[in-house]
Parts: C-alpha cells; sequence; structure tokens
C-alpha cells in the first residue's frame, strides 16, 4: 500500500478512527494488536507471501533476544547473536544479493575463456526486507551488549517490527526509541496530531510535487543521455537530486507524521541536507537512521576514527562501501559510496570533519557568501555522485558525466509547462526548508504563528498537491532498497 495511492488515503483515517475508539474503551494490548493486524494488511497488500518472511524474523529475534538475556555465559550469547546475524543477513543476501554474485560469476569466468552455464534466479526482491532487517538485528545486538531489556511481550515487539508508517522505507527504528512506546498509554492531542497532519501534507507535497513531477523529465533525460546537449543532461542531474530527496525525504514526513497521529514519535531522518556545507555535515543530515545505524553498529566498532590515519581511511571506506552495497545489488552504488568516501576523507584527516554542527546561518535570513559557495559545492559534489546512483551501469554514469564535460552546448531544452510544475514547486521547497530550517519538518507551524499566514500557507500546499501532483507513480524510490 503506498502512501499516495487511494487505498491509503481511505485506510489511514479508518485505522485512525479505530485505533483511538479501542485506546479510549480497551486496554493497551488490544490496540497493539491492532496495530499489528493494521501493519500486516498495509505490508500483505503488496504480495501475502512477503509476511512470512516479517513474521520468520521477528520469531527469530524475539527467541534471541530472551535467549542472550537469560544466558550468563558470554560464548553462548555470542552464538545467539551469530544465529541472529546469520539468519536475519542470510535472508536480505538471498533475496537482494543472490542474482549479483551469481551474474559477476558468470562475467568473471567468460573473462577467462571459460564458459559458465549458471542462470540469474527469478527472485522476487521483499519491499521494505532492508530496513526492518536492520531494525530487527539493532534489537538483537543492543540486547546483547546490555543496552535494552529483551521484550517478553510478543504482540508488542512484533507491533515494533511491522509498524507501518515507518515498516518499508523507514526511518529505521530503534528498539530502545519506539518499543518502550507500545507499552506507554495513549492519549490523543489535538495539538499532536494537528503537527503530524501538517508533516503528512509536506511529505506529500515533496513526493507528487516535486519528487514525481521532476521525474518525467529525469527518466526521459536519463534514457536518452547520448543524444542530448550538457546543459540538457546537467538539468537532469540536478533534477534527480530533488527527486530523490523529495521522494524518500517526503516518505519520511509521510511515515513521521503517521506515527504522530497515533501518538508515536519516531526519529529525524533529514534535517535539510542541501543546507550542508561539506559532505561530513551532508551525512549528518541524510538519511539519518540508516548513517547512525552504521555508525553504531560497524563504524565505532572497527574502531571509528580513532588509532592510525591507515585505519581512520580503512573504517571510511568499509562504511561508505557497504552503505552504498546496502542501496541495491549494482556496481553502481559501490561507487557512488566510493566517491562519498572520497570526498569524506580529506575532511576526517584534517580532523574538520566536525566543523559544522550547527544550523547555517542560525541568526541570519540571507546566509554570507562564504556559507553560499561551501553549499553550492556541496551540492554539485553530491549530485555528482548521484548520477552513478541513478544509472543502470558504471559505463552509462561515466559516458553522461563525459557527455556534460565534451558536448558544447549548455543550454538544456525546457518545455514552458515545467517552469510550473516543476520549477516553481522546487522554489518552494527550498523557500519553506530555508525558512523553517531550525524546525523538525519544512511546514511546521505552530499556534503563535499568524492564523491568516498559517491557513494561506497550508491552502497553498494543498492546492499545490491537488493541482500540480503527479499521481501515476506507482512507488517510492527506496522501496527497491
Amino acid at each position: 500500500m503506498l502512501f499516495n495511492s487511494f487505498e491509503f488515503l481511505l485506510y489511514l483515517p479508518i485505522f485512525f478512527t479505530l485505533y483511538w475508539i479501542l485506546n479510549k474503551y480497551t486496554n493497551k494490548s488490544i490496540t497493539n494488536i491492532l496495530i499489528l493486524l493494521g501493519s500486516y494488511l498495509f505490508y500483505g497488500w503488496w504480495d501475502y507471501r512477503f509476511l512470512f518472511l516479517i513474521i520468520l524474523s521477528s520469531i527469530i529475534d524475539f527467541i534471541v533476544g530472551i535467549s542472550i538475556e537469560k544466558t550468563e555465559k558470554k560464548t553462548k550469547k555470542k552464538l545467539l547473536l551469530a544465529l541472529s546475524l546469520t539468519a536475519n543477513l542470510g535472508m536480505l543476501m538471498y533475496f537482494k544479493y543472490v542474482n549479483f554474485f551469481i551474474d559477476n560469476f558468470v562475467e568473471m569466468m567468460q573473462t577467462m575463456g571459460i564458459q559458465a552455464n549458471v542462470s540469474s534466479l527469478q527472485i522476487i526482491l521483499p519491499v521494505g526486507i532492508s530496513f526492518y532487517t536492520f531494525q530487527t538485528l539493532s534489537y538483537s545486538i543492543d540486547v546483547y551488549r546490555g543496552n535494552l531489556k529483551a521484550s517478553r511481550n510478543f504482540v508488542s515487539f512484533f507491533a515494533y517490527v511491522s509498524f507501518f508508517p515507518q515498516l518499508v522505507a523507514g526511518p529505521i527504528e530503534r528498539a530502545t526509541n519506539l518499543l518502550p512506546q507500545f507499552s506507554k498509554p495513549k492519549n490523543f492531542n489535538y495539538d499532536t496530531a494537528r503537527n503530524g497532519m501538517q508533516q503528512i501534507l509536506w511529505g506529500l507535497f515533496k513526493k507528487v510535487v516535486v519528487a514525481d513531477n521532476c521525474a518525467h523529465i529525469v527518466n526521459d533525460i536519463f534514457a536518452n543521455y547520448e543524444s542530448v546537449s550538457s546543459g540538457t543532461l546537467i538539468l537532469g542531474a540536478v533534477l534527480f537530486a530533488f527527486q530523490i530527496y523529495g521522494d524518500f525525504s517526503g516518505y519520511s514526513d509521510i511515515a513521521i507524521g503517521s506515527a504522530r497521529l497515533l501518538g508515536f514519535n519516531l526519529n529525524k531522518n533529514f534535517a535539510y541536507p542541501y543546507f550542508s556545507r561539506d559532505i561530513a555535515e551532508f551525512w549528518r543530515r541524510w538519511h539519518i537512521s540508516l548513517s547512525t545505524w552504521f555508525r553504531d553498529y560497524l563504524y565505532i566498532p572497527l574502531g571509528g576514527s580513532k588509532g592510525s590515519k591507515w585505519k581512520k581511511v580503512r573504517n571510511t571506506f568499509i562504511i561508505f562501501l557497504v552503505s552504498g552495497f546496502w542501496h541495491g545489488a549494482n556496481w553502481t552504488f559501490v561507487i557512488w559510496g566510493a566517491l562519498n568516501a572520497l570526498y569524506f576523507l580529506p575532511l576526517l584527516l584534517k580532523e574538520k570533519n566536525r566543523r559544522n554542527l550547527d544550523t547555517v546561518s542560525m541568526d541570519r535570513l540571507i546566509p554570507k557568501f562564504k556559507e553560499i559557495v561551501q553549499i553550492i559545492f556541496t551540492f554539485f559534489l553530491t549530485t555528482l555522485a548521484w548520477i552513478f546512483f541513478r544509472a543502470e551501469s558504471v559505463e552509462k554514469a561515466i559516458v553522461y558525466i563525459k557527455r556534460i564535460i565534451l558536448n558544447n552546448s549548455y543550454f538544456p531544452k525546457i518545455e514552458p509547462i515545467y517552469l510550473t510544475t516543476i520549477f516553481i514547486p522546487i522554489a518552494l521547497l527550498i523557500f519553506f526548508e530555508w525558512m523553517f530550517r531550525t524546525r523538525e519538518f519544512g511546514l511546521e507551524l505552530d499556534k503563535s504563528s499568524n492564523k491568516i499566514i498559517r491557513y494561506a500557507t497550508y491552502s497553498l500546499v494543498l492546492v499545490c498537491v491537488v493541482f500540480l501532483g503527479s499521481f501515476e507513480s506507482d512507488s517510492f524510490i527506496y522501496f527497491q532498497f
């Protein structure tokens, strides 16, 4: 079930009504059962067979968590954790990467003059498997480390793993934040619900108005990259940067807003990343739940930024290459990760990777000239890497970049309609996010705001969604990851 679908438009208010009625007249266990069943309905809407995997993953980690907590032997604890890692990563590797390894093995054999009669398997990639796998893994690891008590309530635990707002594309929630919320009493709060609706509306604007309208021209440019001008190729790369941001952060906004309607608080996943002044700041602001997951469960255990320069370089490349590979079974994602590692290394080695921890131009409406240059340069580096992320192959990405450099025509062909459907929405996106960059999201207007301005802003964004929104897209980009 898609957030931008008619089905979800019906599903959410029905679920919201049932949830708060049951919350008022029954106990917490009943509402958690509703969340669990509603989440399975939401997830099974794509393909009911996907449910077996998420249930199996939930069973394994529920049992492993209790078993780890019960045993006092460190060796046995490690074996139990290894069971969780093997089972979860094994399922992820099979469904997401087995064909990648088969295809690359065949290619390697062919380069050696050996004909390998191995064909790809017919495997359907379960939606969101990368997200809920990391969510269950973090639970088992935290129990193993002693940071979290194992859950004895299987309904709460299963609801935590499958919680529908963030199930298929994050944020990747830690059990330390989300799991306890299934045990706490909930009281409906109008201001909280209003805030959730604001964030849902902003997420829809970013998805159906910005991302999906950009997608039309981006798809056309990347499909015909060998026959268009340099200016058009540059336009395609820039618009993809806005497409992927609007698509993914839009999903996160809808997820966080939907959870807030039910009285749950999910972690922030994006913090205005395109206002970053260097690549280190960008990665503190982009897909925060994944970046912090890799930091806490991979980067720091490897030694982080401590130790020799060689170890710093090694750990940086490991974290970015694994992050790239997490995104998809294609060398394009690995190159994308390697590029970001190269961007990051000079800052790390010069110990400047934590120099921009504040919000840009915190006390000023207009940024300094230096900040503008830093933001534009960081956006340029990010957009260059996005070309590899978007391209079908490494070879096509390289040709795309070569044609930008070698083709002398720097004037893109732009249809007049794009001024309304693409450039005005992008301008609104930048304006609102800059004005509200110190707040949780780009449309967070509280009661202290002027009432006329507040409702005029809501109306403007809603009109854009209704009249400029593209509702033809059947997915979100990150569903494939």
